[in-house]
């Protein structure tokens, strides 16, 4: 039987995916922060009887992620596929995010990918064998304000697993970075309220994840790419997943980079008629 640890199972993209691994007949370690506030994933793995072990695991915390993954490994022997998916949002313009907050977003979205990658790949080097996904954003290939420590994270990300993905490949670990667009998450519910700002961006960009949501991709969709990508024998390196994600990356891909800034720093007029004639939003919300 495969095996399966992913992080940041207590919701969204993550509960999904440990039911979808769990369902395909994976055995499937499901880390979170607090095990105690997933009563209703608990309930859901038992009316199903799957195959899902969870296990408490702050991936900012090198103590816990050493414990957890020194635990798995004795019950299991080895893992083959390693899903890093917990993430944490902040928005808000730059000068308004406090250093703090810089800091904590990065050290989950990113330093927290480390860390249970680097716990895992002697393993998978020594065996030859192994995938490991990483939740990165089309906001890791586009940075939009009042995204900023949220891109910064994600480029990060990108950056990172593209490199990882050279130095694995002649030891047979396929390695994959997965891009949603606007998924029906809470994450990205907390950026539709918006929060206010000095600069319009913070607003204007609210009304965009709002407007999206009335039409919302559930994170079911993002966990079925996730298991497809570990089913399969490719080594494509990125995927843009959701409706919206590839005709973003595309929009963004077809502007210079002055063009892209122009955009987003127009008036609130201008910067509104632009979304709803390029991606029939109407994103105001008044």
């Amino acid at each position: 039987m495969k095996s399966v640890i992913i992080t940041g199972t207590s919701k969204g993209i993550g509960l999904e995916t440990a039911l979808a691994f769990a369902r395909a007949g994976y055995k499937v370690f499901a880390t979170m922060r607090n095990p105690d506030m997933a009563t209703d994933f608990k309930q859901k793995i038992k009316d199903e009887s799957l195959n899902i072990s969870i296990s408490s695991m702050d991936v900012d915390s090198d103590e816990s992620v050493k414990q957890c993954m020194d635990t798995i490994l004795r019950e299991n022997g080895s893992i083959d596929v390693l899903v890093n998916n917990a993430g944490i949002e902040c928005h808000g313009a730059i000068e308004e995010t406090s250093l703090a907050d810089f800091k904590a977003v990065m050290e989950t979205n990113y330093f927290g990918v480390l860390r249970c990658t680097k716990a895992l790949l002697p393993l998978m080097r020594e065996n030859k064998n192994g995938c490991i996904i990483n939740l990165a954003s089309i906001a890791g290939k586009i940075a939009n304000t009042p995204l900023g420590a949220y891109a910064a994270s994600k480029f990060a990300l990108e950056a990172v697993t593209e490199s990882l993905a050279q130095e694995v490949k002649p030891h047979n670990i396929r390695v994959a970075i997965v891009e949603p667009g606007i998924i029906n998450t809470q994450m990205a519910n907390d950026i539709g309220t918006g929060k206010d700002s000095i600069y319009p961006q913070s607003k204007r960009f609210a009304g965009l994840f709002a407007a999206s949501l009335k039409t919302p991709t559930h994170p079911s969709m993002v966990a079925e790419k996730i298991l497809e990508i570990a089913e399969s024998n490719s080594w494509q390196l990125r995927y843009p997943v959701g409706p919206d994600a590839l005709p973003f990356l595309q929009w963004r891909a077809s502007m210079t980079d002055e063009e892209y800034v122009d955009w987003n720093a127009a008036t609130d007029e201008d910067w509104y008629n632009a979304v709803q004639n390029t991606f029939g939003l109407n994103a105001r919300q008044d």
